[in-house]
């Protein structure tokens, strides 16, 4: 059994274009993203490791920020996976990457709507 390591992105919000209905359409609306990438974990992280042997957490937020752009997702399932496909592009020492999205404009009473979407690296 190898050791894994999980690098993680918590409650960071992005205005995305996203949505089907005419009220969604036409602007941006703010998401909320946690993200987690598993790398292989070394054997040993001593106090001089370089951070060639990790990943770059700034690299999560990209992947939820600007490498998104600003093309119109319908589905925030599309919005994840897009997420996914930009770690797995960055970095092939990711093994899998969880993305959960919840759509703020939607709650009413602080309910946290959206799906999590967990995804291999596939090949």
């Amino acid at each position: 059994m190898s050791d894994s390591l999980y690098l993680e992105l918590a409650d960071f919000e992005h205005d995305v274009h996203t949505g089907i209905y005419s009220e969604e359409t036409g602007k941006p609306q703010p998401l909320r993203f946690t993200v987690r990438a598993k790398l292989k974990a070394l054997d040993f992280y001593d106090a001089d490791t370089s951070l060639d042997e990790s990943k770059n957490y700034m690299d999560l937020k990209f992947a939820c920020s600007e490498a998104l752009g600003d093309r119109h997702y319908k589905l925030i399932e599309a919005v994840a996976d897009n997420v996914c496909e930009t770690l797995f592009l960055q970095d092939k020492r990711i093994e899998q990457v969880e993305v959960k999205i919840v759509k703020l404009a939607l709650s009413e009473a602080d309910e946290r709507i959206g799906i999590t979407l967990t995804r291999e690296r596939r090949g």
